[in-house]
């Protein structure tokens, strides 16, 4: 993994988009040479490296969109398939689009000569990475140091198909007085040394996994070794930070929380963060205007009620403000005034509202909430007072998801399922606390792309 803006990013995730981005260069150059030949202006120079690079950049959007780069290590050739057409129609379509903008952007009746070099080019280099992907050197081998509750979590997340690297656990490395929660063949026999093991099991890396480090039979010495002889070692939390883009809750220590960095409240922060609130909600308002129109009426044509819904949440410093949402529910969802959670085929929900959340066109009218001031683009999701109440008591470190302005979209929303328990919310917590741990206009960005690819699918809806 490397880290841009303190965000995690794969590494090999982050060199295919820099390979493919010149392959797709190249493809629309050749294109080029190939239709136009001698034929090319004088300037042709200067618009063939626009078009080229316009070319690039809006296939490696549209794939981004469809989640091309979150686990390309782990992509088998269907889902390869299944995502690069969608992708590739996507981008020609607002290729399309942009030329009719740009006028210095054109490619005339070769462009689909370039779609069709490009796709072959992103077709080849994926098959050789998935190829290579299965061969021992793209495996990372990991000792869990703990066999616990803790190195059980670890055990789970390093066998993730979900992650963005393929790991290995040798084993797990029992410490006296923790009770182990890990299968018995993960158990690693006692009576030699942490380097020596990590050694003869050519492990690159060590992940401190012990709930309880106020034992003496914590081996401080033995990890000091490792990490003298060239043996990677990682504490848990980083662990489940760098690869899961969380901070988990259930064992976190407060010094990691005020000696691990990050936080960044700064004033280029706040005004780079407001910049980019304002400049993307303008964008999709305007990009949305008909959509918006058009919801307004199916939702007045449904059952005659008001179109927009207002509802009381909990923003920045735990500060109140009025929520607006276009309509999804029923006019008398709860007449009885008692706040529920939302559930998967909430009967509440009326028809037009399916398709609302679904599409998540419900949100849109919380531009004039960013517009104001009181959230902002990316962020945590603003909770209701009831809910906040109840999680605060049961959920440590809740109320820092509340150090920052709550957002339309996030990490935990890109992320995570809807939240509809107190359990969900504590997964949640996990992705918020990242995000204001790590926050930068780089990692607004990333949660913008997985954004799309989210209402593309339409997953997470209720």
């Amino acid at each position: 993994m490397i880290r841009i803006f303190n965000h995690y990013v794969s590494r090999t995730g982050l060199v295919l988009l820099l390979l493919e981005m010149l392959i797709l260069q190249a493809a629309s150059v050749l294109t080029a040479l190939i239709w136009e030949g001698q034929g090319l202006d004088p300037h042709a120079p200067l618009d063939l490296v626009l078009s080229a690079l316009a070319f690039a950049l809006v296939n490696a959007f549209s794939m981004s969109s469809l989640g091309m780069y979150q686990q390309a290590v782990r992509e088998d050739m269907r889902t390869v398939l299944a995502r690069i057409v969608p992708a590739f129609v996507l981008g020609f379509a607002l290729l399309s689009a942009l030329m009719h903008v740009v006028p210095a952007i054109h490619f005339g009746p070769a462009r689909g000569l370039a779609f069709v070099l490009g796709g072959a080019g992103v077709l080849f280099t994926r098959v050789l990475l998935f190829t290579s992907a299965q061969s021992s050197m793209m495996v990372e081998r990991l000792i869990l140091v703990g066999d616990g509750v803790l190195a059980r979590e670890c055990l789970a997340l390093a066998a993730s198909p979900d992650g963005s690297r393929r790991f290995v656990v040798v084993g797990c490395v029992p410490v006296p007085g923790e009770a182990s929660c890990v299968p018995a063949a993960k158990v690693l026999p006692a009576g030699e040394s942490l380097l020596s093991l990590a050694r003869r099991h050519n492990a690159t890396e060590l992940v401190v996994s012990v709930g309880d480090r106020r034992s003496g039979a914590y081996p401080v010495r033995e990890l000091l070794d490792c990490a003298l002889g060239g043996v990677k070692v990682t504490d848990a939390a980083h662990f489940f930070e760098r690869e899961a883009s969380q901070i988990r809750v259930d064992s976190l220590q407060p010094s990691y929380l005020i000696f691990g960095g990050g936080f960044d409240q700064s004033f280029l922060r706040a005004a780079v963060k407001r910049s980019f609130d304002l400049a993307a909600s303008a964008a999709i308002c305007i990009a949305t205007l008909p959509v918006m129109l058009v919801a307004a009426v199916c939702i007045l044509i449904e059952d005659g009620g008001p179109v927009i819904f207002r509802q009381e949440r909990v923003g920045k410093d735990g500060r109140r403000f009025q929520v607006l949402k276009f309509r999804s529910m029923g006019q008398d969802a709860e007449i009885d005034g008692r706040p529920r959670w939302a559930t998967a085929g909430d009967p509440r929900v009326t028809r037009v509202g399916h398709w609302l959340r679904k599409l998540r066109i419900d949100e849109l009218p919380q531009m004039i909430n960013v517009f104001r001031g009181e959230m902002s683009f990316v962020g945590p999701r603003p909770e209701r007072a009831y809910f906040v109440e109840q999680l605060g008591r049961e959920i440590a470190y809740y109320d820092v998801r509340h150090s920052i302005k709550p957002g339309i979209t996030g990490l935990a929303q890109v992320r995570y399922q809807y939240g509809a328990s107190v359990d969900d919310a504590v997964r949640k917590l996990q992705y918020d606390l990242y995000y204001v741990k790590n926050n930068s206009l780089f990692l607004d960005l990333m949660i913008l792309l997985d954004t799309v690819q989210v209402v593309l699918s339409g997953k997470g809806a209720r």
